[in-house]
């Protein structure tokens, strides 16, 4: 919007309300004298045709036209610049008689019936009034004071003329306009009278503002004026006084300011030659604490070799448990002072410039193998799913540093395992292609560990630095590990960045260019032979899935992937028989039942099997192996490996996968197992009985307790609810005061909880085992929490033979009770002897149970009894009882369970029945 000047302000302000109140009392009078014109000639018509109307009465009566024409010429005549025509109508409404000639009489007639014309009527027209009078008789009814209303002789019509009045009313409009104008014009004049007086002050006053901005002194303004402007003229003299006198004070301050400056300057310049000589002195000092670094870190390395070299050649003479443990905290020293002065050494030869990256040719995915193959074993002992996914479109033959290559994943890989306590660390690596000669790879590391808090993530790429000091004393290391990274990032031309949040895992994603050789290395992989093999693929974790999945299509082969239990099991279908099944699992001693289990409903559909373990355990391993698995790789996979791997049935040149081997030697280990039930204490001896050399048993915790004070034991299996003192608060008392403080215990129980286990392991619980328990998994056990390693013996057992259920039930599972059982005859039906012998027992102790309405009973004897069926080749009663006692833990009461309860007392009953054994 246009800001007006104050001068056309005032005219604005004058002219707008005189033209806004002309404009509205002109048309106001105006429309005023138009109505009262058209008043005042249908007024003078209402007279004319009233007294003509008196007038004509007689002649009327008596017929006579020429008497009747001279009165309309009469009035016609005196009247002619007011009226048009007079006409007269009869008793119909026919034209009886004019005043002159008209053929338009039509529009005078009177619109309705003569006799219902009883007074004078008008109607306006566009430019004439027709006035209407009834011709009555009149004479008829002199005499009487009331009587009918006198007959209508006709109807006398007026045809007034407007003219005159429109001319008058057009006069009207002429003089409100003239009246308007010449109001406009005096109010114009003054307004620019006092426009003026306020508007030439004012030109004074910003003539005299300008001189004050461009810093004149004299304004010009002496002369007084009048009201405020005198008080604005005022203030103006007196603001040009006050910045006369800041000026000249201002001048002085800066000839001193300048005066200053000249002496600060050459202060500066005797500093600046300082500084440049001490710059260049701290340059070469830091160049020689640089090369005293990097010459000192080589003579640290040299001395600290042999002190490992000779550790390890002590690892091969006869030790006792002391000198082995001090060996190990020996060599995790120096590994971790070797780690240091390689992190110094580099930090050094980085700041020294004197780091150089190789040129040279690599295949970029046997760099990465062997990195996940040196970084694996600190994955899998966190239980850590470690997995890596190369897009198959990334170039494998490059031309660069492989070992910086690898310096970069090794640190941020090792971060990422350190700092994730559970979950997974992943690492995807893609490409862009710049040009025919160069190509760009994107890595990304993420984890699903403890996270950086924003404000700490800027000090991770500074030297030493790190994201919380207390790291230090938890995780250990320098805070050299990203700055290097960052460095060598930055020498491949490339740059590092970290997406993370508390709580939410880390994600650090780096480019690094590399050439593009002419040559490339020839691919010796055997994938011809693996072309349409027909292979059913489970894993559930999606990053290994997806990783490994498509390897095996790049392989060209028929893959039938599964991501969850639901779809491997669908897809095992009875007519269809696959070439290979590859399966990815969890590798720990509580999973073990589940993959043998997945081995036995594959066996018989694929030709061969092979496993996926996020495990390096050589016994687990050939455990699985035993149980009908051809072979298995750790975790991730080496694309080399499994191609090799998966072709070798199907090579002529190619030696057998491997070969299992379940037999071993007796270890020189004292064990103690603790266990309430005779059927799980006879069962767990009895396995344990051709693994180790020395086994004691208690019945209850306070035995164990007692055996602990006065034997040195190596490994302690403990069940957790049995009588007098349970076994939490036996690890407990075992841990705090007696001879076996650092020996492991192993929590054995029929069925517990997720968050259960947990608690267990916080407790003081090395580990824990969930019935039932066979062979396989007691030995994982010992060799994952014993110092003794399991050794191959050299003579083969020979195969159990299978034997005949002692009795027909449909709810016993003889085959399944030898499989607990090892395959022992003798020891399976003496389990199921013991749990029949039991029985009458349990009916009675559940009924009581019952009675009383007491649950914790009730849990402790359904807990027994599920111990009891965990190992005797029942699966329906373990089902009900594992029911029972979940549900009882969960806090269900005893009437919510009635119908488990008595489903499993009928079941009981029919056991006993078909065993030949009456019911108490």
């Amino acid at each position: 919007m246009t800001k007006l000047s104050f001068r056309d302000s005032v005219l604005t302000l004058t002219l707008l309300p005189t033209i806004i109140i002309g404009v509205l009392l002109g048309s106001y009078f105006t429309l005023n004298r138009f109505v009262e014109l058209e008043q005042i000639v249908e007024a003078r018509g209402t007279s004319i045709v009233e007294s003509l109307a008196v007038a004509l009465e007689a002649p009327m009566m008596t017929k006579d036209k020429a008497q009747l024409h001279r009165l309309l010429s009469i009035t016609q005549n005196k009247h002619g610049h007011l009226i048009n025509s007079i006409a007269i109508f009869d008793t119909d409404n026919k034209l009886f008689l004019t005043s002159n000639f008209n053929s338009q009489f039509a529009h005078l007639k009177f619109p309705s019936n003569v006799s219902e014309l009883l007074s004078t009527r008008s109607e306006l027209h566009d430019k004439s009034i027709i006035v209407y009078s009834p011709i009555t008789h009149f004479s008829q009814h002199v005499d009487l004071w009331q009587g009918p209303a006198p007959a209508n002789l006709g109807a006398l019509a007026i045809e007034l003329s407007l003219d005159e009045a429109r001319i008058s009313q057009q006069r009207s409009v002429l003089a409100s306009i003239a009246i308007l104008v010449v109001t406009l014009l005096i109010a114009g004049i003054l307004a620019i009278y006092f426009g003026q007086r306020f508007t030439r002050p004012l030109r004074r006053l910003l003539l005299a503002t300008d001189k004050l901005t461009e810093g004149k002194h004299d304004i010009g303004i002496h002369d007084k004026m009048e009201g405020e402007f005198e008080l604005l003229r005022l203030g103006l003299n007196s603001i040009s006084d006050k910045m006369t006198l800041q000026k000249e004070e201002m001048q002085k301050h800066i000839d001193q300011a300048t005066s200053d400056y000249r002496e600060t300057l050459e202060q500066y310049e005797m500093q600046n030659i300082q500084l440049g000589i001490a710059k260049r002195e701290a340059q070469d000092a830091n160049k020689v604490k640089s090369d005293f670094l990097a010459k000192m870190s080589h003579e640290l390395r040299t001395p600290l070799n042999g002190v490992i070299g000779f550790t390890r050649q002590l690892y091969k003479t006869p030790l006792n448990r002391h000198q082995k443990d001090y060996l190990d905290t020996i060599v995790l020293s120096a590994n971790s002072l070797m780690s240091i002065i390689s992190d110094i050494l580099d930090f050094s030869k980085l700041e020294a410039g004197a780091m150089e990256l190789e040129n040279i040719q690599f295949q970029l995915r046997d760099v990465v193998n062997e990195v996940m193959t040196l970084l694996a074993p600190s994955a899998h002992e966190k239980q850590l799913e470690l997995s890596v996914y190369i897009n198959r479109k990334v170039p494998d033959n490059l031309i660069g540093d492989p070992t910086r290559f690898k310096q970069i994943l090794i640190n941020l890989i090792n971060n990422a395992i350190k700092f994730t306590e559970k979950g997974s660390v992943k690492i995807d690596i893609g490409h862009r292609m710049l040009d025919d000669q160069r190509a760009s790879l994107l890595v990304s590391v993420s984890d699903t560990g403890v996270g950086i808090a924003q404000e700490k993530q800027d000090t991770l790429f500074t030297p030493f630095g790190q994201a919380d000091s207390s790291i230090t004393r938890k995780f250990g290391g320098t805070g050299l590990g990203l700055i290097i990274t960052k460095h060598l990032v930055e020498a491949m031309n490339g740059r590092i960045t970290l997406n993370s949040a508390q709580g939410n895992g880390s994600c650090f994603t780096f480019n690094t260019i590399f050439e593009l050789p002419n040559h490339l290395f020839n691919n010796d992989l055997p994938i011809k032979s693996l072309k349409h093999k027909r292979v059913l693929f489970f894993e559930s974790h999606e990053h290994t899935h997806q990783a490994v999945a498509a390897l095996l299509e790049e392989w060209e082969m028929q893959v039938t992937a599964c991501i969850d239990e639901e779809s491997f099991l669908a897809a095992l279908q009875p007519e269809f028989n696959y070439d290979v099944c590859l399966i990815g699992h969890m590798a720990s001693v509580d999973q073990m039942q589940t993959l043998k289990s997945y081995i036995n409903k594959v066996r018989g559909q694929t030709d061969y099997l092979y496993l996926l373990l996020n495990t390096i355990s050589h016994n687990m391993r050939e455990s699985l192996i035993g149980s009908g698995a051809d072979a298995s790789l750790s975790k991730p996979v080496n694309h080399r490996k499994l191609c090799e791997l998966l072709a070798a049935p199907y090579r002529l040149d190619h030696p057998d996968v491997g070969e299992a081997n379940d037999d071993f030697d007796i270890l020189p280990l004292k064990v103690l197992v603790a266990d309430d039930n005779d059927a799980n204490l006879k069962l767990i001896t009895t396995l344990l009985n051709e693994q180790v050399e020395s086994i004691d048993k208690a019945h209850n915790g306070s035995q164990a307790i007692s055996l602990c004070k006065s034997h040195k034991y190596d490994i302690i299996f403990m069940d957790i609810q049995m009588p007098i003192t349970d076994g939490i608060t036996a690890c407990k008392t075992i841990l705090d005061a007696s001879l076996n403080e650092d020996t492991p215990i192993i929590a054995v129980t029929a069925h517990a909880l997720a968050g259960e286990k947990d608690d267990l392991l916080k407790m003081g619980f090395k580990g824990y085992l969930t019935k039932p328990i066979d062979e396989d998994m007691l030995r994982q056990t010992i060799c994952d929490f014993s110092e003794t390693v399991l050794r191959v013996s050299k003579v083969a057992k020979d195969a159990p033979k299978p034997s005949k259920a002692p009795f027909d039930s449909q709810l016993l599972d003889w085959e399944q009770a030898l499989l607990h059982a090892g395959g022992k005859n003798d020891l399976a039906l003496e389990m199921l002897n013991m749990l029949l012998l039991s029985v009458p027992e349990t009916l009675k102790l559940i009924n009581e149970a019952m009675d009383n309405k007491d649950s914790e009973h009730l849990l402790t004897i359904i807990h027994k009894f599920h111990g009891a069926c965990c190992y005797t080749g029942v699966p329906k009663l373990k089902k009900l009882s594992e029911t029972i006692e979940t549900s009882l833990k969960q806090g269900l009461v005893i009437t919510d369970l009635e119908p488990e309860i008595f489903e499993l007392l009928d079941e009981l009953e029919n056991l006993l029945r078909d065993s030949g054994i009456e019911a108490a």
